[in-house]
Order: structure tokens, then sequence, then C-alpha cells
């Protein structure tokens, strides 16, 4: 069995494939908060109490980590428990089949290169990938399979923490659709102003992106969200038209497989 790891800024999210290839099939997967303080000891102890039954199954390990303190325990981790289990690690060398189309192609984060490995895999069309996590990420992915480039802007849940501690009068609260856009108190107002102000604003920059590549006759274009914080607004959302949850836990699959061959 193949242990896909994909450590963010904000959660780790590990997931267990069973089989290769077209047969692969995604067992189950598991979200836990990211410290950047654990040790490589305390990763394998949280790793193995979430794998259960699993634990022992594991024949190969696909890492992915933005948290550069994390990584290096990571790697002592797979050294001193996973030694026997082949391993591939996100960085430099690795075989991605992704040609990175920007500026400085070392700028590019491993999780857009394997979201754009996956994109590209289930697609084979031009593909925008909005991925909901610290950050919000929009990649823009060519039919060849290429990375174009994209977008940045502040996550959710950076935008609520900043409102907590900038605005005295305002708080943290609980993120669901309010009963109408008009906010009739506080919170609601908070909810409404989260809620459909980060969806106008993927709809807005998805339409700009997709226009431009409109301009370059790109063909079929197909929109994606992923992250953890997808489910919030995809409802609001007008210009996605897929969802897919586990799209870089695949590409992390698709890469321990091409590395391996």
């Amino acid at each position: 069995m193949l242990l896909a790891i994909d450590v963010g800024n904000t959660n780790i999210v590990l997931g267990l494939y069973d089989g290769t290839g077209a047969d692969a099939t995604l067992l189950r997967d598991w979200r836990m908060r990211t410290d950047a303080r654990m040790t490589a000891d305390e990763l394998a102890l949280n790793v193995r109490g979430l794998l259960g039954e699993h634990a022992d199954a594991i024949t190969g390990v696909s890492v992915l980590s933005t948290v550069p303190a994390l990584l290096r325990e990571l790697r002592v981790m797979l050294g001193r428990y996973y030694s026997a289990a082949p391993k591939v690690i996100v960085e430099p060398g690795v075989r991605t089949g992704v040609p990175l189309l920007v500026d400085n192609p070392k700028e590019v984060g491993g999780d857009r290169v394997v979201n754009t490995l996956a994109a590209h895999h289930l697609y084979s069309t031009t593909c925008v990938v909005v991925d909901f996590g610290t950050t919000t990420n929009i990649d823009v992915i060519s039919a060849k399979g290429e990375f174009l480039g994209g977008v940045f802007a502040p996550g959710i849940e950076i935008s609520v923490d900043a409102l907590a501690v900038r605005a005295a009068a305002l708080r943290k609260v609980e993120l669901v659709r309010p009963r109408t856009v008009i906010g009739k108190n506080t919170v609601e107002c908070l909810q409404s102003g989260i809620l459909y102000g980060f969806a106008g604003q993927v709809d807005g920059l998805v339409r700009r992106i997709v226009a431009e590549l409109e301009q370059d006759d790109s063909g079929p274009i197909t929109v994606i969200a992923t992250g953890g914080l997808a489910p919030l607004v995809l409802a609001e959302c007008t210009t996605i038209a897929h969802h897919v949850p586990d799209l870089t836990l695949l590409g992390l699959r698709l890469l321990f497989e091409r590395n391996m061959r």
C-alpha cells in the first residue's frame, strides 16, 4: 500500500492507496493539525495511530511538504520508521513531467506541481485549479500539462483571524451560510462578507483567467476546486465545475509511480 503525505501550513493530509495505475483505490484519508515544532518521533506516532490496522502494510511513501521545518523531520521519520519502503519526496531532482513555464521555476511550490500533474491526468484539457487552503491558490495548466502560472490570495482562515485581531468589535464566527446576504447582526454580517466575498473573489479571478486563456485559443477549460476549505464556499461559486478533494493525494500517487518506473 502507498502512503501519501501532504504537509501544508494548516493541516497534514494522509492518503492510503491500494493498487497501482488505473486499479489504484484511495482506501482512506485522514487530516491532522500541522505543528511545525513536531519531531520525527511525534510525527511517526501520529501517523501510525491514524493508519491503525494498516500501519504495517505500507510498501511505499510519497511525501510533499510546504513547511521546511517539518520536511527535515519527515526525512528522519521516513529513514527511521519506513527504511525498507521506497520513498519519493517532492523536491528538485524528482521527475514530475511537468514543464514550469514561469519566470523562476524554483519559486513554484511542490503542491502546485503535484496538483498540475493530477489535474492533467484527470481531464487532459486546459485547467484552472482553485486550491482553498491557508492561502487561496489559483493555478493554470495548459492542455499539454504545462504549469502556466496563477494567482495567490489570502485564505479564508487568514482573513477571519485578521479581522478578529485587527477589529476590536469583531470576533471569529462559525463559517456557515447566513439567513440572507444582508446580515441582521454582527455574526451574520461577518458570515456574509466571508462566504459571499470569497466566492465573488474566486469567480472574478477565474473569469479573468478564462478570458485570457480564450484569447490564446486554449480549447475547453476545466475549473476544479480542491483544498480543505473548498466545501465552505463551493456552493456559492458559479465558475467551478468540479470538486476533487483528493487532488493533491492523487498527484502524489502519480508522482510516486512515475519515479518508481
